[in-house]
């Protein structure tokens, strides 16, 4: 038995991951009525997902696809990104946001984040505009809502797109006017994308959605998604009900009726996903509320976190050990975490592409050298939260420290 099996079974518990789906007997039901049905993709399951989906978020319309990064991929294209245009992002988010600029052509271009939310820095954003600025992607971070009324006013007064990465934040809300927003409701935005990959708030195994209120995006987005496709009433004589035409260069971006069913069935079950994530996430707050060295992300006022991830800051040198041995001593003790994110400009691919220097981003430097995301979960149940928390104080002073 080796050292990591023992320490798992010294403290008698299955390893706690950072993230992971949550499937129930009506999720299999619904994989398997589609099984018995007429459709396994292109059926009508897509559409009923689609429009449940909108209807949730409080938009017009909805194009659900094969993942998260397809659907950024089609919403850079739908805004007309191209060679030439410039598109301004965060660079602390997973890399599927600026590939995506990079995939139809243009340049991204990196604004700082903000230090308390790692969101990022409006003020920033306004400094990059050029004008070959075409869009605005901003990130969501961990499920944080950025503040998109001031994102959107500043972008619609140059003409510049915005496209809500909200892969994180499926559930998330900001207060606007006095009103509770949901993200992906586009009021302040173009486009919002979402992921379903098994770790986020509900899961279709992989797909993801592109939310919006413009009719002309949303058929754009749906001609994109399968090969620039598009059914045509132009019929000659020798034409019949087969007939179609190619406008633009499309994908096959489709999701199947199989995973639209698992979404359905998921989104029913979303405000209970949201709850638990949010207690535990209550949890951790006090949990490490005083603890020096150790610091969690703050929710600001007028937002509602839909924690796809808790993030935490700890001062590694203050504690005399490196994040790397907190992490593996974590690890034999069964509890898994993950570092979100490596910062872009740090990848050998925009290094040399681009020239960056990590001297650019002084505030994102500062987040990564000290970030680390915990376990949470819709599944993880109280002793598994106890657990978390106690061993990382554990592992931090060296002993067991009482509450």
């Amino acid at each position: 038995m080796n050292l990591e099996k023992w320490q798992r079974k010294k403290h008698n518990m299955k390893p706690i991951p950072y993230g992971r789906q949550d499937i129930n007997l009506s999720d299999i039901y619904s994989v398997v009525n589609v099984l018995k049905s007429d459709w396994l993709t292109q059926g009508p399951k897509i559409e009923e997902f689609e429009k449940v989906l909108a209807s949730y978020c409080g938009a017009k319309y909805a194009v659900v696809v094969s993942n998260g990064t397809a659907a950024l991929h089609i919403a850079c294209l739908a805004a007309g990104l191209r060679k030439g245009d410039e598109a301004i992002t965060t660079p602390m988010t997973f890399l599927a946001t600026s590939n995506s600029v990079l995939y139809a052509g243009a340049k991204p271009i990196f604004a700082d984040i903000d230090i308390d939310t790692i969101n990022i820095d409006v003020e920033q954003v306004s400094r990059k505009i050029t004008k070959r600025t075409k869009a605005i992607l901003p990130v969501h971070f961990a499920g944080l809502p950025c503040d998109m009324a001031e994102l959107y006013r500043m972008a619609k007064k140059k003409g510049i797109m915005v496209i809500e990465d909200a892969c994180h934040a499926l559930g998330a809300e900001y207060k606007d006017r006095g009103k509770w927003v949901k993200v992906g409701s586009c009021k302040h935005s173009d486009m919002t994308v979402f992921s379903f990959h098994p770790v986020k708030h509900i899961t279709t195994g992989e797909g993801g959605a592109i939310t919006t209120n413009s009719k002309k995006l949303y058929e754009k987005l749906l001609s994109l998604r399968s090969h620039g496709m598009c059914k045509t009433n132009r019929m000659t004589k020798e034409q019949g009900p087969w007939y179609y035409e190619m406008k633009d260069l499309g994908f096959n971006y489709r999701i199947t009726d199989l995973q639209c069913a698992i979404g359905i069935s998921q989104l029913k079950r979303i405000n209970g996903f949201l709850k638990r994530r949010r207690e535990i996430a209550n949890t951790y707050d006090k949990a490490f509320k005083d603890m020096e060295g150790v610091e969690a992300i703050s929710l600001p006022q007028g937002k509602k976190h839909s924690y796809h991830l808790y993030l935490l800051k700890i001062d590694f040198k203050k504690f005399h050990t490196t994040r790397k041995n907190f992490m593996t001593k974590l690890k034999k003790k069964g509890i898994l975490t993950q570092v979100h994110y490596i910062p872009i400009y740090r990848q050998p691919y925009y290094k040399d592409k681009f020239g960056l220097s990590k001297n650019l981003f002084p505030k994102s430097e500062k987040y990564y050298e000290k970030a680390i995301s915990i376990p949470i979960y819709y599944g993880m149940n109280n002793k598994e939260v106890k657990k978390v928390t106690s061993e990382i104080k554990e592992t931090l002073y060296g002993r067991k420290r009482k509450k």
